[in-house]
Order: C-alpha cells, then structure tokens, then sequence
C-alpha cells in the first residue's frame, strides 16, 4: 500500500510599512501573479498592512502592489531580477 507524505505547510506573514496607501495587494507567484486576490488589511494601530499566507515549502517571489505602484519588500533583503529587468522579493518556506 502506497502513502502519500504530508507537506506541512507554514503560516507567513508578509506586512508593509505604507501609512499614506489606500489599498495593497500582495501579489506573487503562489497566487498565479494575480493582482486582485490577496489583499492586505491596515493595522488601525500602527501604518502596517499585513497579511498571513499557509504556504507549502519552497520558494517564492513575490511583490506588492502599493495604489497600483509595484514594490519589492523593503524589510526583505532576498531579491531576484525578473524578465522585466526589475527585482521580485523572495521568500523561502523550509
């Protein structure tokens, strides 16, 4: 009898500093580079926009859309250049 292995997946959190944004998406790579389907919310305490993803290991790019401008996470120092000639943040799920 075959068993299929479990991948545990892990809770991430991805959050930027944007107090004057009126809406940020986050948008990579493990949501099919869609623009509209993974917002973040505003923290009402602090300027931070957040989101908690459930990823799968492995690794990721991805960037965030800050009033339709692209951004790369200023807290995350892993980039790679894309076929844009610009930067996707990275982040790797162990």
């Amino acid at each position: 009898m075959l068993t299929k292995k479990l991948v545990e997946r892990k809770k991430i959190s991805f959050s930027i500093d944007a107090p004057y944004a009126s809406k940020v998406m986050l948008v990579g790579d493990f949501n099919n580079w869609d623009k509209a389907n993974t917002p973040l919310k505003k923290s009402a305490k602090v300027s931070a926009w957040r989101k908690d993803l459930t990823l799968k290991p492995g690794k990721y790019q991805y960037k965030f859309l800050v009033d339709g401008n692209w951004m790369i996470d200023p807290s995350n120092s892993k980039k790679s250049v894309n076929s844009f000639g610009t930067e996707n943040s990275i982040v790797e799920v162990i």
